[in-house]
């Protein structure tokens, strides 16, 4: 056994290491996101890559995708916030405008349909080799959860408050999945990850509330 097999039984369900410490770097980029850390990003970075080993593990590709592309839209944010902070500026947090949240909804649509074919005629989604119509529901679950979760961390480098909300779709279908897999803690933390991103959402708009009242120096990540 190598270290990315490496891990415990719990209440009879065999936990990675790589699963466990993953999602607790993940739910520390929550709390950290609430808190507009810098931080946050380097501590995405590491979880991404734990759980992108983890994800492989468990034979979920679309998982494992979505972990990669948390790994660079990670470097993005950090770029992002970095330049939005620059000269000691406070990073200022707005709701996305109705043309962003019209182009969110429509790239989650149609990208969760491109994807799906793709991951469905690659063979990417383990969903792809299960009888139909489970099957297309599991590729389409990966699909949505691969290009919602790339839709919320790019919403969040833009500083937008709306990219809570997308976290909460996106775990409303990812909590069933990840439980149907045998990724115990992930099922668990994503739970967690759903009251967390109603925290979050609540606490940023009301920062943002409380910016329009008193604005002072204020940056805009971009």
């Amino acid at each position: 056994m190598n270290w990315a097999d490496a891990g415990f039984e719990l209440f009879g369900a065999r936990v990675l290491w790589t699963d466990l410490v993953g999602n607790v770097a993940a739910l520390a980029t929550v709390l950290l996101a609430m808190r507009k850390s810098i931080w946050t990003w380097p501590v995405q970075f590491t979880g991404a890559v734990l759980l992108f080993i983890a994800s492989i593990n468990a034979h979920i590709t679309g998982n494992a995708l979505k972990q990669a592309l948390f790994g660079v839209l990670a470097v993005y944010g950090w770029w992002a916030w970095r330049r939005g902070t620059q000269g000691g500026g406070q990073l200022s947090v707005r709701p996305a405008s109705p043309r962003e949240r019209a182009v969110l909804v429509a790239v989650m649509l149609a990208g969760t349909a491109v994807v799906g074919v793709l991951f469905f005629y690659t063979g990417l989604s383990w969903g792809a080799h299960v009888p139909l119509p489970e099957g297309a529901f599991l590729v389409a679950a990966d699909a949505y959860i691969f290009v919602g979760s790339a839709v919320a961390t790019w919403a969040q480098g833009r500083a937008l408050v709306d990219f809570w909300i997308v976290w909460v779709a996106v775990d409303l279908v990812g909590v069933p999945l990840a439980f149907s897999s045998g990724l115990v803690v992930s099922g668990t933390v994503y739970g967690v990850f759903f009251v967390l991103v109603i925290v979050g959402f609540v606490k940023w708009l009301r920062e943002y509330r409380s910016e329009q009242d008193s604005p002072g120096q204020l940056a805009v990540a971009s």
